[in-house]
């Protein structure tokens, strides 16, 4: 794999990235060194995290993630030094007041945030520091309209990145990016950081798959205009794609009890739960079967090679899972089946959106 630069940086990546946030939970802390150093024995250079990791959210696992990665560092000299690492500051708590007091995300929460990550991390500088969602009204996580009538007072774009800028001034954060935001959101960002010197934003990361396709439809033009890389997560609709939910009834009673949606009743509530969305992305699997290719070799070459996306992160829980999902690389899809795809998508839209 060749790596790309992340746009506002001279991050240098690769087109793939590790994401952790099963660590802690599904997967266990020596199954998840072994999975760390894996990946970078095949080349790749880029892991995301959170301090809100694991996932789902609880009390007892926040933290836990990056307290996994910082020990990996611990036993492996010099690992550090080789990769790109990024971790996000929680947005506004959301029902989790184990984040922090109070439901927004002020200045001296975003700090206070980076210093107890570099803790955990045992590290001295994070690569990149995304804010996880933003702390004003906005749909997101399945949500599907924007309601004006929930706007409340909070922490203004402005005094997050000032807060964000002290970080980088400090040298405790090298560069900064956004997750789950909208359009609004990125311009803003960039606009007030341009207007006020202070530091712009590098990537946005959000959902893209081909059963949410919603990106595509105003954030990849901002983004591709105001010099933004996305790095795309969940490209296999958390586990939609991979075809382990599309035995008959699987939805109901017979859902894998070791897969997140059927492990976790939080996770059915949300867009991955929908049967629209376990409908779609059945016609999607059985697409890649007809054309000779697995589910997940399917899904994640069409988000490899999408000119959206400048690295996509890819969650597993297995070395199984990530050695399937490293060999997808170089995968091509035809132009016929490109078509075929879109027709898909022409008819269904974007039922997890």
């Amino acid at each position: 794999m060749n790596k790309v630069q992340l746009d506002a940086s001279d991050l240098q990546v690769t087109p793939i990235c590790l994401g952790t946030m099963t660590f802690g939970e599904q997967v266990d802390e020596a199954t998840a060194h072994t999975i760390l150093s894996r990946s970078l024995e095949r080349g790749v250079n880029f892991i995301d995290t959170a301090e809100m990791y694991a996932v789902p959210a609880r009390a007892e696992t926040f933290g836990a993630t990056e307290t996994i990665i910082g020990n990996w560092f611990a036993k492996n000299p010099g690992a550090r030094d080789k990769l790109v690492l990024a971790t996000k500051v929680a947005g506004p708590s959301r029902g989790m007041p184990w984040v922090r007091e109070g439901s927004g995300m002020t200045a001296k929460d975003i700090l206070a945030s980076c210093e107890a990550s570099l803790k955990r991390l045992k590290t001295d500088v994070i690569d990149l520091y995304q804010i996880h969602w933003p702390e004003r009204n906005v749909p997101m996580f399945g949500m599907m309209y924007f309601d004006p009538s929930k706007d409340r007072e909070g922490t203004s774009i402005h005094e997050q990145l000032e807060a964000l800028a002290q970080l980088v001034k400090q040298g405790k954060v090298r560069y900064i990016g956004l997750s789950n935001e909208t359009p609004y959101g990125v311009h803003e960002f960039v606009r007030l950081a341009e207007q006020h010197n202070l530091p712009r934003i590098a990537t946005v990361q959000n959902v893209y798959c081909l059963v949410s396709r919603g990106l595509e439809n105003g954030l990849d033009e901002s983004m591709h205009r105001l010099g933004v890389s996305l790095l795309a997560y969940s490209p296999l609709a958390f586990g939609l794609l991979t075809g382990k939910y599309d035995k008959p009834g699987i939805d109901g009673p017979d859902t894998p009890k070791d897969a997140r949606i059927g492990k976790f009743e939080s996770v059915r509530k949300q867009r991955w739960g929908r049967p629209e969305a376990l409908a779609a992305a059945r016609r999607y699997n059985q697409l890649a079967r007809d054309n000779g290719m697995t589910p997940t070799q399917m899904a994640l070459a069409w988000c490899y090679t999408k000119w959206q996306v400048a690295s996509t992160i890819i969650g597993v829980t297995t070395l199984a899972q990530l050695e399937e999902d490293l060999n997808a690389w170089g995968t091509q899809l035809s132009p016929e089946l490109l078509k075929a795809i879109d027709k898909v998508r022409w008819e269904i839209r974007d039922p997890a959106v």
